[in-house]
């Protein structure tokens, strides 16, 4: 039977070419944006991963940031201690030279106090951004951190991991007199000799010691800066692998499939055109019932 009043072959034709357009405009969007899941309502639960892992990455990263101005805290640090051995083994051959009886020993000690100036000098000038490890009376803390990392723990609690370094163990000096010489800490024995004419063999080999003791600590710190560098190496390459890890996996919930989503559009576009034209027979049916009263 056709009817005037109701044509099911228009609104067929019409509720197929509405769901085509509404998957067309779909498939526009996703190839337009890249997305396959652009907002909650594409997808809730790998919205929801994404939106998590994104804004821990971008937290990764802020770490990763951090990292390099804690390898420069600790690349200032070592650099004044690997300079400060150079400065405490000349003053080590100035006592050898000391220990010979017909030396001078006023005239030497001019050049120890100014390779004395020099390790003040050198501890001073060790400060990066504020922070000068090898004075450690100019730190409020008594250890030296370094933000390495960030970590979501399995209970969805976030933190931030740190390195950590006790200053005593690598300061050069505890604090500063009022004429900028450094006093106590590692080197602190050190800037206490003082040879005069009348200084014994008994003298200079104490003061001897004292330097042994003083570059054996000097090493020692050395050593523990040059682990804490290792370490923030090996950290910044997990950071970096670790990032990349994160946008990959992210990728694969919510990147859109390109070729798949432009093979798709053809298709949606061959059918929109398809659908509109069996709309338009649809809708003529009804005029050929004008031929029947002629």
């Amino acid at each position: 039977m056709t009817s005037i009043l109701t044509n099911s072959s228009a609104m067929s034709a019409l509720a197929t070419l509405r769901n085509i357009n509404t998957d067309l405009a779909n498939t526009q969007d996703r190839v337009s944006s890249g997305y396959r899941v652009g907002e909650a309502a594409d997808n809730v639960a790998y919205w929801s991963i994404s939106t998590t892992m994104n804004s821990d990455n971008k937290a990764l990263n802020s770490a990763k940031d951090a990292l390099g101005v804690g390898a420069a805290k600790v690349d200032t640090a070592y650099a004044a201690v690997e300079s400060s051995i150079e400065v405490v083994n000349e003053i080590k051959a100035k006592l050898v030279t000391a220990s010979e009886t017909s030396t001078d020993k006023d005239q030497i000690q001019l050049e120890i106090t100014k390779l004395q100036e020099q390790l003040s000098a050198v501890a001073q000038a060790a400060s990066f951004s504020g922070e000068n490890w090898a004075i450690s009376g100019s730190n409020t803390g008594t250890s030296g951190t370094v933000v390495d990392g960030f970590i979501r723990e399995d209970s969805g609690s976030v933190k931030i991991t740190t390195a950590e370094v006790t200053l005593a163990s690598i300061a050069m000096f505890s604090t500063l007199s009022a004429d900028g010489a450094g006093e106590g800490g590692i080197l602190g024995t050190v800037m206490d000799i003082e040879l005069t004419s009348g200084s014994s063999q008994t003298d200079i080999d104490g003061f001897m010691d004292d330097v042994e003791t003083a570059l054996s600590s000097l090493t020692d710190a050395g050593a523990v800066l040059g682990a804490l560098t290792t370490r923030i190496d090996l950290q910044d390459d997990f950071a970096s692998t670790l990032s990349d890890a994160i946008e990959s996996g992210v990728s694969r919930l919510v990147d859109a499939d390109m070729e798949e989503e432009s093979a798709k559009l053809s298709a949606l576009q061959t059918q929109q055109q398809l659908a509109v034209q069996s709309l338009s027979i649809a809708n003529s049916s009804s005029q050929n019932i004008l031929s029947l009263f002629q």
